[in-house]
């Protein structure tokens, strides 16, 4: 009896643990239990979510360059995904404002018709093969990433909601830790599947864990209970052009932020898509190896997230930008000294600890420039200048590597990331949120 009862209570404290953790600390406990029950069922939204990004992120371009693709294509993949995504954003932002349940949206378009999307990539080898079959994967990820925008703007707004303002860094630090872990053991184990399995049947196997993982997630954000909002009801907002600009207008900040955005987003993809395909071209790195790099940076972003979550609380999200935002255009000029397949891992440490830092932050400080009863709409706008600058940069790096090599677009890549920390550290101010909007669950 008495071992029993050691085992029950050894089970109650693992039990709490698991609550405390996926509620993002033992912080949480304070909260009303609606508000712990949404955390808990974002934990494991993005959880989920972040297992299928693993390997859509690691593997996709391999398996489309196992396929046939060139250079150019990659490229193109990169500026097509872009393009698609911001003739989304503002159809999702109206989406979001006129719907009656923002979590509907996010379910239908980012959690089902993106998804299904990765089915397609599983069984494209089955029925064609060389341009044809990267034809389609192309056009397959590109619909993906259009519905996934198509739900970005009620996904965020939902999650100003979810989160308290107060104690989002130390939240998305907790998720961002856990959400590391299981891309790193994810990415491991799908590299070694493809690697034993062989292309194409590795890469359809991923593709097809990838979309019940995936699936997984859309459950978990389904079980969230959407807050009803008491103190800021309002219209839909207008979004033509000229509603557009007056928003820029009203708030030169916020347009600021956008400007450095373009140019930051701009200078990442004119290298971003080709990493995967200078370790296999030029380095010769199988896929395990470019799994194993991914964890690298993962690994190393785990301390980070424990360290700038609590970090950007205390010291606002504008300064760990700026911190990590100087420091992070060293990333690509390293790369033009990487020689061998394991160079990138030395690389990929110290990029996972300043990516670590500024996602996080940059995330919580969109938030806050954020007009709150606008905050569909500024994240839309935020997102198109993102969506708009990486097509354009991807398709401007597709175009360089052809005619000057990897080492142009590395090096072309770390100058337009410092002369965008530049404007962001002149231009764009830190902005103090407004007190708390009181919700209530539905």
């Amino acid at each position: 009896m008495a071992q029993y009862r050691s085992f029950r209570s050894m089970g109650e404290r693992f039990w709490q643990g698991v609550l405390k953790t996926t509620a993002g600390g033992s912080w949480a406990s304070q909260l009303p239990i609606s508000v712990q029950h949404n955390l808990r069922a974002f934990y494991f939204d993005g959880l989920f979510s972040s297992a299928q990004d693993a390997i859509v992120g690691t593997y996709l371009t391999l398996f489309i360059l196992a396929l046939g693709a060139t250079n150019a294509q990659i490229g193109f993949l990169a500026a097509a995904s872009s393009l698609a995504a911001t003739l989304m954003l503002l159809p999702g932002a109206m989406l979001s404002e006129k719907a009656r349940s923002r979590k509907i949206v996010v379910l239908l378009s980012g959690g089902i018709i993106s998804r299904l999307m990765l089915l397609v990539l599983a069984v494209i080898p089955f029925f064609v093969h060389g341009q044809t079959a990267v034809i389609i994967a192309i056009s397959a990820k590109v619909m993906a990433d259009a519905n996934a925008n198509l739900g970005f703007p009620a996904w965020t707004s939902l999650a100003a909601d979810i989160v308290p303002i107060s104690w989002r860094g130390r939240y998305f630090g907790m998720r961002n830790i856990v959400i590391g872990i299981i891309g790193m053991l994810v990415t491991y184990l799908i590299g070694q599947v493809i690697t034993s399995t062989g292309s194409p049947y590795g890469y359809q196997i991923a593709f097809g864990l990838a979309f019940i993982v995936g699936m997984c997630s859309t459950f978990s954000y389904s079980q969230i209970r959407e807050p009803k909002l008491t103190a800021h009801h309002h219209a839909p907002l207008s979004y033509s052009p000229v509603s557009i600009w007056q928003t820029f207008r009203a708030d030169p900040n916020f347009l600021a932020f956008c400007v450095y955005s373009m140019i930051w987003n701009f200078a990442i993809n004119i290298a971003g898509p080709f990493f995967t395909v200078y370790m296999v071209k030029q380095l010769n790195a199988p896929a395990v190896m470019v799994g194993f790099i991914s964890i690298a940076a993962s690994l190393a972003g785990l301390p980070a997230q424990r360290f700038f979550g609590p970090l950007t609380d205390k010291w606002g999200a504008r300064r760990v930008m700026l911190l990590t935002g100087f420091l992070i255009p060293l990333v690509p000029f390293a790369w033009v000294f990487t020689t061998q397949a394991w160079h990138p891992i030395l690389v990929n440490i110290v990029s996972g600890i300043l990516w670590g830092g500024f996602n996080l932050a940059a995330f919580n400080f969109m938030l806050s420039i954020s007009s709150t009863k606008e905050l569909a709409r500024y994240s839309a706008i935020a997102q198109i200048s993102v969506a708009v600058s990486s097509a354009v940069g991807a398709a401007l790096g597709g175009q360089i590597v052809t005619h000057w090599g990897y080492s142009a677009i590395f090096i072309c890549s770390a100058i337009g990331r410092l002369i965008a920390s530049l404007m962001f550290a002149r231009f764009v101010k830190e902005v103090h949120p407004s007190p708390e909007i009181v919700i209530s669950p539905v």
